[in-house]
C-alpha cells in the first residue's frame, strides 16, 4: 500500500536551458529572421544589424594585422643585418620589442573580434574590399529550441545589451511544486515523483532533483522540482499540475480495489460471492491510495468478491435482488 502526498505545482520552463540574446553591438537593425514559436537550431542566424562600431573593431583588426606583417619583415630584416655584423645589436633589439608588440596588439584585437561572436573562419575571410561586410553582423542562436520571447523589428536601433531575443530548449522542462513546512521532512531529493496534468491527461514520472533550502516568510513553504522529459512539447510551460510522491509503502494483509467499495445505509461494504449470489458485507477500510484500499476487518484472504461493477449489485440491492448481511 503506497501512501501518497500530492502538492502543487506547475510546469516551469528548464531555468540550464533558457538563453537571453544580446546584439553585443550597437547598431541598426536590417533583417529579422525569427519570430515568436519559431523553431531555431545552433548557430542559425535570427537577425542582422549594421553597425558602425563592428566595422571600426574589423578596420582596427586588419590594422593591427598589416603592423603585424611589418614588424616581422622588419625583424627578419634586422636580424640578418645584425648577424652579418651590418646592423647594431641596438636596431636588432628595438625590430624585436617592435614585433612583440605588434604581436600583442593583433592578439587583442583577434579576442576582442571573437568576443563579439565573429569565428576563426570570418576573421581569415575578413577583406577591405567590401564595406558592406564591415557593418554587417550576424545575430545567431546559442542552441536549438524556440523563440518564446521577441523584443526587436527591422530599423530599430538597438544597444549592445538590449535583450532581444528569448530561446528556450524545451526538451525537458521542470515541474515545480509547493511544499509546506509541516511537509518538509517527508520530500527528499531523489524520491520518486510521479507528475500529473489532470486537464490534459498527461503523466510522468522522475525523482526530486532539487529542495529549496529557504522557506517563504509569507507562503510557509518551500519550492522543489522534477526534471521532466519533453520530446513532444506536450508539457507546457504554465500548465497547473499535481505532484504525487510516495510517503511510505507498508504491506497489509487484505486490500480490495477502491471500486470494489460501496455505501450502504452509510457504512463501507464489498458484495461477497456466496453460492450462486452476492452479499454485501460490511467491512472496516484502513489506508488507501488511488487504487487500494486497506480492509481491516470485514474480509478474510481467499474471499471471492466483486471487484467491478459493484454499482451494479447496489442497484440490485435496493430492489430487493440482493441479500444484505448486517
Amino acid at each position: 500500500m503506497k501512501v501518497v502526498l500530492e502538492l502543487p505545482g506547475e510546469i516551469g520552463l528548464n531555468r540550464n536551458k533558457v538563453a537571453h540574446v544580446v546584439p553585443r553591438l550597437s547598431g541598426v537593425v536590417t533583417e529579422v529572421r525569427k519570430n515568436l514559436g519559431d523553431p531555431v537550431k545552433r548557430g542559425e542566424v535570427i537577425a542582422v544589424i549594421d553597425s558602425r562600431e563592428l566595422a571600426d573593431a574589423k578596420s582596427a583588426y586588419l590594422a593591427a594585422g598589416k603592423r603585424l606583417e611589418l614588424a616581422q619583415a622588419t625583424f627578419e630584416r634586422e636580424k640578418q643585418l645584425f648577424e652579418k655584423k651590418i646592423s647594431p645589436e641596438q636596431d636588432f633589439l628595438a625590430s624585436k620589442q617592435a614585433l612583440a608588440e605588434a604581436e600583442i596588439e593583433f592578439q587583442t584585437s583577434s579576442q576582442k573580434m571573437l568576443a563579439l561572436g565573429l569565428s576563426q573562419a570570418d576573421l581569415e575571410r575578413l577583406s577591405e574590399r567590401s564595406s558592406e561586410v564591415f557593418t554587417h553582423y550576424e545575430i545567431r542562436a546559442p542552441f536549438e529550441g524556440v523563440v518564446i520571447q521577441k523584443e526587436v523589428a527591422v530599423g530599430e536601433a538597438i544597444k549592445e545589451d538590449a535583450d532581444i531575443f528569448v530561446i528556450a530548449d524545451l526538451s525537458t522542462v521542470w515541474g515545480e511544486f509547493t511544499v509546506y513546512a509541516n511537509d518538509l521532512d517527508v520530500i527528499k531529493e531523489g524520491q520518486k515523483v510521479t507528475v500529473r496534468a489532470k486537464t490534459l491527461k498527461l503523466e510522468a514520472a522522475g525523482r526530486v532533483s532539487y529542495l529549496g533550502p529557504l522557506v517563504g516568510e509569507q507562503t510557509r513553504s518551500a519550492k522543489a522540482r522534477v526534471d521532466i522529459p519533453n520530446p513532444k512539447g506536450s508539457w507546457r510551460p504554465g500548465l497547473f499540475v499535481t505532484a504525487e510522491v510516495v510517503q511510505e509503502e507498508v504491506p497489509v494483509p487484505v486490500a480490495v480495489p477502491v471500486d470494489a467499495i460501496q455505501t450502504v445505509e452509510d457504512r463501507p461494504v464489498v458484495f461477497v460471492h456466496d453460492g450462486d449470489h452476492f452479499e454485501a458485507r460490511a467491512i472496516e477500510l484502513g489506508r488507501r491510495d488511488r487504487q487500494w484500499a486497506e480492509i481491516v476487518s470485514g474480509l478474510s484472504p481467499g474471499e471471492s468478491y466483486a471487484a467491478r461493477n459493484s454499482f451494479a449489485l447496489k442497484a440490485e440491492l435496493g430492489k430487493g435482488e440482493a441479500t444484505h448481511s448486517h
